[in-house]
């Protein structure tokens, strides 16, 4: 299972992490990111009386990053990989990642932190 991938919140995540099958949890850090044309579609949730408009705006934005260009972010991690030995040290990872500058979901570092608890 992972936390969260770089496809997460329309592809504006810079990290993939994950438990490993090998023992710890794994970060991954994107080295570059998607540079869209326009600004994204406003989120949609998905009910079932919105079913058909939550999936045109995944085709839309399916269709961005198909046209999207990408640049290098340029920060001190990129392209770096972490193994860290609890969800605890992963979520502090996360955070400190996060003051970098890497766009990292919150809800990845709560996840984390609740497995710590």
């Amino acid at each position: 299972m992972s936390y969260c991938r770089f496809s997460s919140d329309d592809f504006q995540c810079d990290v993939y992490v994950y438990e490993s099958c090998l023992g710890g949890w794994e970060i991954h850090v994107a080295g570059s990111r998607y540079v869209f044309q326009e600004p994204l579609p406003p989120v949609i949730a998905c009910t079932d009386e919105n079913a058909e408009a939550f999936m045109a705006r995944i085709r839309k934005v399916s269709d961005m990053v198909d046209q999207a260009g990408q640049e290098d972010i340029g920060l001190p991690c990129d392209g770096e990989s972490f193994n860290e030995r609890s969800p605890a040290e992963c979520a502090n990872r996360l955070i400190y990642l996060r003051e970098l500058g890497y766009r990292v979901p919150q809800q990845a570092i709560d996840a984390l932190l609740e497995e710590a608890a």
